[in-house]
C-alpha cells in the first residue's frame, strides 16, 4: 500500500513542473527533457541545462528560471573546441532565449579566452519531445555525460 503511494506522489510533483503536451513551463522554470532541432539539442535536468549548437555545446548549472515572458538570460560555461577532439578549456558563456510554447530560441554568446574574442552561436530553435538532428557530430544524451 505505501509503495503505491509513494508512486502516485511522485507523479505528481514531476507532473507539477511542465504540462509534458505543450512544454508550458510551469513554476518559472525551463522544462526539462530533450528539445531537439537542426544541428542542435538542448537537455535539460534537474541540476543542469546542456546545449548543444553544431559541434559545439555547454553548461548552465541550477534550473534555467523564466521570466513572465518566457524569457532568460543565464551564466555557464561553453567548450568551442569540442569534435572531433574536445579542446579546453571551457569558456565563459551566457546563455540567452525565450519559450514559447514546445519551441526554444537561444543563442549562446561565448567570451573566448583563448583567441580573445567573443563568439556566437546560434540563435537556434528547438522543440521539447524531439531529439537532435546532430548528423555531423555527436551529442551528449545525458546532462553532464560527455559524447565520445
Amino acid at each position: 500500500m505505501h509503495s503505491r503511494l509513494f508512486v502516485v506522489a511522485t507523479l505528481v510533483v514531476v507532473g507539477c513542473r511542465t504540462d509534458a503536451t505543450n512544454g508550458t513551463p510551469q513554476a518559472g522554470r525551463l522544462s526539462s527533457g530533450t528539445w531537439g532541432g537542426d544541428s542542435a539539442g538542448v537537455i535539460v535536468g534537474d541540476t543542469l541545462t546542456h546545449v548543444h549548437i553544431g559541434c559545439t555545446y555547454g553548461d548552465v548549472v541550477g534550473p534555467v528560471r523564466l521570466n513572465a515572458d518566457g524569457s532568460f538570460a543565464v551564466n555557464g560555461s561553453y567548450l568551442l573546441r569540442a569534435y572531433p577532439v574536445a579542446i579546453g578549456p571551457t569558456m565563459p558563456a551566457r546563455f540567452v532565449g525565450r519559450v514559447t510554447g514546445a519551441m526554444l530560441e537561444i543563442t549562446v554568446t561565448v567570451t573566448d579566452t583563448v583567441a580573445r574574442t567573443t563568439v556566437v552561436r546560434g540563435p537556434v530553435v528547438v522543440r521539447l519531445g524531439v531529439e537532435p538532428r546532430m548528423p555531423n557530430c555527436p551529442i551528449c544524451r545525458t546532462p553532464g555525460v560527455r559524447a565520445p
